[in-house]
């Protein structure tokens, strides 16, 4: 299960819908992220390796989530 802002994205989802389980990240901004970072929509969360998680986070600190939105 990967871990991103502190929220465990479920792995079976696809990337574009497991990062809606952020808070202030919905459909259209995880297409954004999804493309900024070079990853498939359909790509499963349990599929994305370090290298690819690693960009998705970075790509989140753009943008205001979780507790800073709260």
């Amino acid at each position: 299960m990967a871990r991103i802002a502190g929220i465990n994205i479920p792995p079976h989802q696809h990337a574009e819908i497991g990062l809606t389980a952020i808070f202030g990240i919905g459909r259209s901004r995880a297409r954004d992220i999804c493309d900024a970072c070079g990853v498939a929509y359909s790509k499963k969360i349990k599929d994305l390796n370090d290298a690819d998680l690693e960009k998705i986070r970075d790509a989140l600190a753009k943008y205001l989530i979780e507790g800073d939105l709260r």
